[in-house]
């Protein structure tokens, strides 16, 4: 079962990964100014997840595949690592699917 982690960053500001069971990374939030708004932005992950047109398929400057998730209003919720191929990328998104729903909330902050 995958696992939603959030920390806090230099900044101050809030952040989450999803990570999978093998403890990869994959999905990264922007950063919030509160922590209750990062755990809206969890719950955005796990409803919009499950919807393959919510995720934008792109390719970086370096020429690597990522994903981004967005909300049904069209922002950004989260942001994938940079992949090798679209075959690895289409994975990390299967991975997303299938952890996020079920992924439990560890708050490092406390």
């Amino acid at each position: 079962m995958g696992k939603f982690v959030i920390t806090q960053r230099v900044n101050k500001e809030y952040q989450f990964n999803l990570k999978a069971e093998n403890e990869e990374i994959i999905l990264t939030s922007e950063g919030y100014v509160q922590k209750a708004s990062c755990h809206k932005g969890i719950e955005s992950v796990k409803l919009n997840s499950q919807e393959d047109v919510r995720y934008e398929r792109k390719v970086s400057v370096n020429d690597k595949d990522y994903f981004v998730l967005k909300a049904r209003n069209g922002e950004i919720i989260g942001k994938s690592q940079l992949y090798s191929s679209k075959t690895s990328m289409e994975n990390g998104i299967a991975s997303v699917k299938s952890n996020a729903p079920e992924a439990e909330i560890i708050d490092e902050t406390l």
